[in-house]
């Protein structure tokens, strides 16, 4: 007969059986988004439309009737594609803001294949990201070109999401 006894944390069941659990990965468990009041929500700052970040480009509020709710209208564009998005929501109603992350890092490299290397503040270099499309790769592979000059990269992060966004020149 084996007996079992259960932990319930953080919404996971845990089995405690002395049986093969593997515990060497774990995860803060930290959310991607967080819920604000859609009143609340102001021009340039960020929200979740269509399931997408986006940076908020229009923001209006308008009353719908003698009992109805006022609404805001919503006009982002995706930060990672530019894609316009749209939504309208009752202003008393909640509405996700996602978690977005900007870090500067030093630009190492560039492989034949389009991938970066790229170097943090610490030392510590990652080389899982891409050049982007357009104008902005092609200003990078251009400053990345000439002699004497430190490339610094803007790399944005959000909901399992990361892309550089900008360059400037360091020297």
């Amino acid at each position: 007969m084996i007996l079992y006894s259960t932990l319930y944390y953080n919404s996971q069941f845990i089995k405690m059986d002395g049986g093969d659990e593997d515990y060497t990965a774990a995860s803060a468990g930290a959310s991607t988004t967080y819920p604000v009041q859609c009143s609340s929500l102001r021009k340039n700052g960020f929200v979740m439309l269509k399931n997408r970040p986006c940076k908020i480009m229009e923001m209006s509020t308008s009353k719908t009737g003698k009992h109805g709710h006022a609404k805001v209208h919503l006009v982002g564009l995706d930060i990672f594609t530019n894609k316009k998005y749209e939504d309208l929501c009752p202003s008393t109603h909640n509405i996700d803001v996602p978690n977005v992350n900007r870090s500067d890092f030093q630009l190492i490299d560039i492989s034949d294949d389009g991938f970066v290397t790229l170097m943090n503040d610490k030392g510590d270099t990652r080389d899982d990201l891409r050049v982007p499309e357009g104008d902005l790769g092609t200003k990078i592979r251009d400053e990345f070109g000439k002699e004497d000059i430190t490339v610094i990269v803007t790399v944005l992060s959000s909901v399992g999401e990361e892309a550089i966004v900008a360059c400037k020149n360091a020297s």
